[in-house]
């Protein structure tokens, strides 16, 4: 049987609402939609390109304590309420996401906090040892 466990950031939504950053599932280790909320802080910056830079930080560190790196990512879903704020964050996510290319897809949509304005969640497999 496969190897299953949480990975907590400490952010209050995942106790509220009952969630984990991440699920560790033998090899496969699933990032839930991240914001760019500070977690130590529960703040978020007003500018989208501090968000992403926030989440990415945010995603990192729930790789990393998988025991994976951006280089390891396989999927990548973007959500934005505004379209026009994801060109600006290209930059940030080319530096993530560019050398392990993910397949990857950005949706319009609504999110939980009208603060939020980018969710980024990925999906990844550990690299065999």
């Amino acid at each position: 049987m496969a190897e299953r466990r949480v990975i907590l950031s400490g952010s209050t939504f995942e106790e509220q609402i009952g969630y984990a950053r991440a699920v560790v599932d033998g090899d496969d280790v699933h990032v839930s939609g991240t914001t760019g909320f500070d977690y130590r802080t529960m703040t978020i910056a007003d500018d989208v390109v501090e968000q992403v830079e926030q989440c990415l930080r945010n995603i990192e560190a729930a790789l990393v304590e998988a025991g994976c790196t951006f280089a390891d990512v396989l999927r990548v879903r973007y959500l934005l309420p505004d379209r026009d704020d994801f060109e600006p964050c290209w930059p940030a996510l080319r530096r993530a996401f560019g050398e392990a290319r993910p397949a990857a897809t950005m949706m319009v949509c609504g999110l939980a906090d009208p603060k939020m304005k980018i969710e980024i969640e990925v999906y990844a497999r550990r690299p065999r040892s």
